[in-house]
C-alpha cells in the first residue's frame, strides 16, 4: 500500500500511502478522495458562475446528481469494456478501489443523462454543457493526482529531469514488458517513466484557465463546451502517446483515447468555426434564471385567490458579457420582486381593471400581470433578447436563444402548472 516514489533528476523522493485512513476496519483510500475533492471543487465553480448562463441552480443540483453518477458508471464501463485483460468476476468489474476508469467515457456520460436530465428539469441544455464542461476541467486537474498515489497512468521511460521512478512503476512495467515491445514499445522498469498523469493535470489546469477568462467573450450557446472537447483533446492526442497502459481498439491495435480525442478535435473545431461566422456580430444574450422556489410558492398563493393569468413573466436579458457582480445582482432582484408574495393581490386586482378596459372580458390566459417593467428591448445588434416565453426555448440547439421582447408581444411567458420554463 506504501511506495517511495522518486525523483531522481530533481532529488526529491516521496513515501506514498494509497491509504488515507480506515473506517471501521475498511481502508479509505486517497484515490476516492480526490477524485470526490475534484468532484465537489467542479461543482461549487458551475454553481457559482450558473447565473451568468441562465441557470438555477435549485435545478441544477438534480442535474448534476444524475450525470455524476452516470458519468462515473459510463467511465467504469468504458473501460472494462476495453481493458486488455478480463475481469474474474461481476464484483471486479463494479469495484472502483483500485482504480480503473477512462475519461472519455463519463464525457460521454455525462453528456447523454445530464442532458437528458436537462430536459427533465427544464433547463438550458447546451448552456448547462457549457457550465459542466469548465467543472470537468477542474475535476479532472484534480483527480489526476490520484493516478499518483495509486502510481498509475504512467508513461515510457524518460530522460528528463521530472522523471518518476518508484517500485509500482518498475513492477508493472517488468509485468508488462513483451506486451508492450508487441506494440514496438521498448520500456527499462528500472528506469525513470514520463508523469504523465502530472501532464494532464497541468494541461487541464490551463484549458481551465484560458475558458474561464473567455467566458465573457463567449459568441454563443455552446461554444465553451466546443472549445473544451478541443483543447482536452488536443492534449490527451500527445499524452496518450506516451503512456503505457492505454486501452487498445480490438482492431488495428489504435488507442481508443486517441481516436476519441483527433475525432472529437475536427468536429468540434469545424462547429467552433461555422457558429461563429454564423453569429458574427450578434451578441449572446443570457435571459435571467428564475428561482424555482420562489416562484412555486407565488404561483400558489397567486392562483390560490383567483389570479387568472399564466403568470409567467416577462424580463429582459443580459448581455453574456454582463459581469458575474451584475448576473448575480439582477438575479437576486428579479426573483425578489417579480415573485414577491406580498403583491399578489395588487397584481389580481391590476389585471381585473385591464380586463374591464377590454370590454368587461375575463384576462386571457397568458394575459398581462403588471410586470411589463421587466421587458427590455431588442439587443444592441437588432435580434430581439432571449426570453423564457419561446416555447422551444430550452437551449437543445447550439444557437442563441431569441424571439421578439415579451412585452410587444402582448404576453408572458409561457409557465406549465409546475412552474417550470423552458430558456
Amino acid at each position: 500500500m506504501t511506495n517511495l516514489v522518486e525523483f531522481p533528476g530533481l532529488g526529491l523522493e516521496y513515501m506514498v500511502n494509497r491509504v488515507a485512513f480506515t473506517l471501521f476496519g475498511m481502508p479509505i483510500y486517497w484515490y476516492g478522495i480526490i477524485l470526490a475533492a475534484g468532484l465537489m471543487l467542479g461543482v461549487v465553480f458551475a454553481f457559482h458562475y450558473a447565473p451568468d448562463f441562465g441557470i438555477d441552480t435549485d435545478r441544477l443540483v438534480d442535474v448534476v446528481f444524475v450525470g455524476t453518477f452516470c458519468a462515473i458508471a459510463c467511465a467504469r464501463a468504458f473501460y472494462v469494456a476495453f481493458a486488455p485483460f478480463e475481469y474474474e468476476s461481476l464484483w471486479d468489474m463494479v469495484n472502483l478501489r483500485d482504480g480503473g476508469i477512462a475519461i472519455y467515457g463519463s464525457v460521454i456520460g455525462a453528456a447523454v443523462f445530464g442532458g437528458l436530465a436537462c430536459k427533465w428539469r427544464r433547463i438550458p441544455v447546451v448552456a448547462t454543457f457549457d457550465i459542466v464542461s469548465l467543472g470537468f476541467l477542474i475535476g479532472q486537474a484534480v483527480g489526476r493526482w490520484g493516478n499518483f498515489v495509486n502510481q498509475e497512468a504512467f508513461g515510457t521511460n524518460t530522460g528528463l529531469p521530472w522523471g518518476m521512478y518508484s517500485e509500482a512503476t518498475r513492477a508493472y512495467l517488468a509485468a508488462w514488458q513483451p506486451a508492450l515491445a508487441a506494440e514496438g514499445i521498448t520500456v527499462d522498469p528500472s528506469l525513470p517513466v514520463h508523469p504523465t498523469f502530472l501532464y494532464e493535470s497541468i494541461w487541464c489546469l490551463i484549458g481551465l484557465l484560458l475558458l474561464w477568462r473567455y467566458i465573457k467573450r463567449r459568441r454563443f450557446n455552446g461554444e465553451i463546451s466546443l472549445l473544451y472537447v478541443v483543447w482536452y483533446g488536443l492534449g490527451r492526442v500527445w499524452i496518450e502517446g506516451l503512456r503505457t497502459d492505454a486501452l487498445l481498439l480490438p482492431f488495428g491495435g489504435l488507442r481508443v483515447s486517441q481516436v476519441i480525442a483527433a475525432l472529437s478535435v475536427c468536429a468540434a473545431g469545424a462547429a467552433v468555426l461555422l457558429l461563429r461566422r454564423r453569429y458574427k456580430g450578434i451578441p449572446l444574450m443570457v435571459p435571467i434564471a428564475q428561482d424555482e422556489t420562489r416562484r412555486k410558492a407565488y404561483l400558489k398563493q397567486y392562483r390560490a385567490k383567483g389570479g387568472a393569468g399564466a403568470v409567467a413573466w416577462a424580463f429582459g436579458p443580459l448581455p453574456a458579457s454582463a459581469s458575474h457582480k451584475e448576473f448575480a445582482q439582477k438575479t437576486r432582484q428579479f426573483n425578489s420582486e417579480a415573485f414577491d408574495l406580498d403583491k399578489v393581490e395588487e397584481r389580481i386586482a391590476e389585471e381585473q381593471k385591464i380586463a374591464e378596459l377590454h370590454t368587461g372580458a375575463e384576462p386571457a390566459q397568458g394575459g398581462p400581470t403588471g410586470l411589463a417593467e421587466y421587458a427590455e428591448p431588442a439587443n444592441a445588434a437588432g435580434r430581439p433578447g432571449p426570453g423564457p416565453a419561446d416555447a422551444k426555448g430550452d437551449g437543445a440547439g447550439l444557437d442563441n436563444a431569441g424571439g421578439p421582447p415579451l412585452a410587444e408581444k402582448g404576453q408572458i411567458n409561457g409557465e406549465e402548472e409546475d412552474g417550470s420554463t423552458d430558456h
